[in-house]
């Protein structure tokens, strides 16, 4: 039986044990570290599908500016675009462009959000593309939607996703249609 007495010595000494309190301190830093890993792996896949929509817009682009007067279609652009970028996954599917007209003398901003592809929704139809005139500048926008990673843990649940669990990136690029013929 216990005394009374005894109690004040008994706290002491569970007081002074330091038996597992490496476990505490695992605990409480290894979920932080394992969220910060899974947010490493989807920022550098992030990174990395972005640097490829652009490289794959600007050759695309490229191709445009210098073309021989021929207008490409929508479809071959966007063709153009996935080939030019490689690693996009299901790319024709995911990709949408935008081609708006500016007027560098009387600069109006185009509107803010860009279109992109829901796959929760009804397929709908292009905002803006346009071919512009000799030396006019043309602005292209493509917007490409990816489903994260992971998309339950770390950065992957906080991206904005659409209602049916993509992310978007977008990539712009600007040029002036040659003069034609």
């Amino acid at each position: 039986m216990m005394r009374f007495a005894d109690i004040p010595r008994k706290l002491r000494r569970w007081r002074r044990d330091e038996r597992g309190t490496a476990t505490v301190e695992f605990a409480i830093m290894f979920p932080i570290f394992v969220t910060l890993f899974l947010s490493a792996v989807e920022l550098g896949m992030i990174s990395f599908r972005h640097s490829m929509l652009e490289r794959g817009l600007d050759m695309a682009v490229r191709d445009i500016r210098l073309g021989t007067g021929e207008e490409p279609s929508h479809d071959e652009i966007k063709q153009a675009i996935c080939d030019f970028a490689g690693v996009l996954p299901s790319c024709t599917d995911n990709l949408r462009l935008e081609m708006i007209l500016v007027d560098p003398r009387n600069y109006t901003p185009p509107q803010a959000e860009a279109d992109c592809i829901d796959h929760s929704e009804e397929v709908t139809p292009l905002r803006s593309f346009v071919h512009g005139r000799s030396n006019q500048m043309m602005l292209m926008r493509a917007c490409y939607v990816f489903s994260p990673v992971i998309p339950t843990a770390g950065l992957g649940y906080h991206l904005n996703k659409d209602g049916a669990g993509n992310a978007a990136m977008f990539a712009t690029s600007a040029f002036v249609q040659e003069p034609r013929g």
